[in-house]
């Protein structure tokens, strides 16, 4: 497949004034009762019945049900449907329905890695309401919030180096003269969630207020007054011992009981709470009491040394990439894609990693100068469908390093050989870690969740091709330097009769009558 590196065309950058005022509408469902009957029973049901019947629509309006009659189970539905709506009443309210319910922890907030933009990356400190509007246009514009990069987050540098006298941030005069909530509305309105940032200690890392004995205040006015979404929280400015008495873990308790106490006065959900711990206290063993995602590391460093940073963080998390699920999500944070020196097959490498690792998926470049061949990798939309799995929550892990032996720490030469479940097969990654290019080969069954004795049919989300069937084992060939290959592997039936040897892995392979196949046996 051809990749092209021509940036968006003007006629792309003359549209951004339309995307900026576009107001697309919400359509909820007016009427929840669908009902469905076999043909020939409507009309005898309803004349029968139609009094009755709109008594109780009427009664059951508030409610999202969705009602199945057959000629058999007629009676038993209604009464069933009519203990639901009183129990359904109590437990979900009159919220709209968006979407098959799932098993929720409290509140839905954070299940899924969230997607979006972070101005930190790109612009640091040179942030101002026009830039986010204009980025916001070009997310737009662009398909990206079309595959679901949905947050638009403001970073560090937004507020007045003092609070007002009443002991509120005051957001900058000069950078956001019309104030958050006009730029968090306009955002809303556009389709967008929004983040905003603060900090654990007394001041953020850039010398800002902190939220530091301020966090009642500070969330009641993110989440009330401003109206964000998201609540990236940092790890600057650390209060003396003598003051704080708290470990790293009571630090942000603070702000994640500011936060529950928010949510249970107001009566809405509470702000996603991103916790930037920078991994240094394991915050993978704590974090998830407190919030939906948390750091594993430094930040991803300078552009220049980018994919050297990458593989650093791989890794890290290569030892802790079990911990991810629903509603807890380890954060490699944010994207380096559009930035520095990163190859074509780096960027790929990057993505990727932090996608099938379920990390949240932040951009943070120029758009209005992205490339048509970076705008393919991060809107790989088969990449973003295992990191945003409604299914299957857990991230890929390694089941063979590779150039390393197993479980060893090298931040140079991370594992090679990784998998992990999806809702639609076992998905693999393959990374090449060398400077030159490489055969990657692996045995099917070496990923736990493989069956023995069964062929599985392989489909390339890179190249978006079925590649055949795989039988016992898989080699991809001649994977460039620092590339990657992304493969999800479907079962396809028992594998040929007669297929040698009897165990693709020979440890311990035993026939029924003790005929020994592992040679290392005595």
């Amino acid at each position: 497949m051809a990749h092209s590196d021509t940036p968006i065309t003007d006629t792309q950058r003359e549209l951004i004034p339309h995307v900026l005022t576009n107001r697309p509408v919400a359509y909820w469902r007016r009427s929840c009762l669908d009902i469905v009957f076999p043909d020939r029973w409507l009309p005898y049901f309803m004349n029968k019945y139609r009094s009755g019947f709109r008594a109780i629509l009427k009664k059951l309006s508030d409610f999202r049900l969705v009602l199945v009659f057959t000629p058999v189970t007629i009676g038993l539905t209604i009464a069933f449907v009519l203990v639901a709506c009183v129990i359904g009443s109590r437990s979900f309210g009159s919220t709209p329905v968006t979407g098959t319910p799932v098993v929720d922890t409290g509140n839905g907030v954070g299940r899924l890695p969230f997607m979006g933009y972070n101005t930190w990356n790109a612009y640091y400190c040179n942030i101002n309401e026009t830039l986010i509007q204009e980025t916001a246009g070009y997310m737009k514009l662009l398909g990206l919030l079309d595959v679901g990069y949905n947050y638009m987050n403001i970073d560090d540098c937004y507020s007045e180096k003092k609070r007002s006298p009443s002991g509120d941030i005051v957001a900058s005069k000069e950078k956001f003269p019309s104030g958050m909530r006009a730029l968090t509305d306009r955002l809303h309105t556009m389709g967008f969630k929004t983040g905003i940032y603060s900090d654990s200690g007394w001041f953020t890392c850039q010398l800002y207020p902190g939220s530091y004995m301020n966090e009642d205040r500070d969330i009641k006015l993110f989440r009330e007054d401003w109206g964000f979404d998201l609540l990236k929280y940092d790890n600057c400015a650390v209060p003396y011992d003598e003051v704080i008495k708290e470990g790293m873990v009571g630090k942000f308790t603070r702000m994640s009981k500011a936060i529950k106490r928010q949510s249970e006065r107001s009566g809405k959900p509470p702000i996603l709470f991103s916790l930037c711990q920078w991994g240094r206290q394991q915050p993978w063993l704590w974090a998830k009491q407190l919030g939906q995602t948390w750091r594993t590391t430094d930040d991803i460093g300078r552009r220049e040394l980018a994919f050297s940073y990458e593989h650093h963080k791989q890794a890290r998390n290569s030892f802790i990439a079990s911990v991810s699920d629903f509603y807890g999500h380890n954060d490699m944070d944010i994207l380096e894609i559009g930035n520095g020196d990163l190859t074509y097959e780096e960027a790929k490498s990057h993505f990727t990693a932090w996608a099938l690792m379920k990390s949240p998926l932040l951009i943070s470049t120029d758009l209005s100068k992205i490339t048509e061949q970076t705008l393919s990798i991060l809107k790989n939309k088969e990449i973003i469908a295992i990191n945003q799995d409604p299914v299957v929550g857990t991230s890929i892990t390694p089941f063979r390093w590779g150039v390393n032996p197993d479980w060893t720490s090298n931040r140079t030469h991370p594992a090679v050989f990784w998998s992990g479940q999806s809702q639609n097969g076992t998905v693999f990654m393959l990374l090449n870690v060398l400077d030159a290019p490489a055969d990657l080969s692996f045995t099917l069954v070496e990923s736990p969740w493989m069956r023995a004795g069964r062929q599985y049919s392989v489909r390339d989300l890179w190249t978006h091709t079925d590649n055949g069937t795989a039988v016992r084992n898989f080699t991809a060939r001649a994977v460039p330097p620092h590339g990657v290959v992304a493969l999800l592997m479907r079962d396809a039936g028992d594998e040929p009769e007669g297929t040698m040897p009897p165990c693709a892995i020979e440890e311990w392979c035993m026939g029924e009558d003790g005929t020994k196949v592992d040679p290392h046996i005595n």
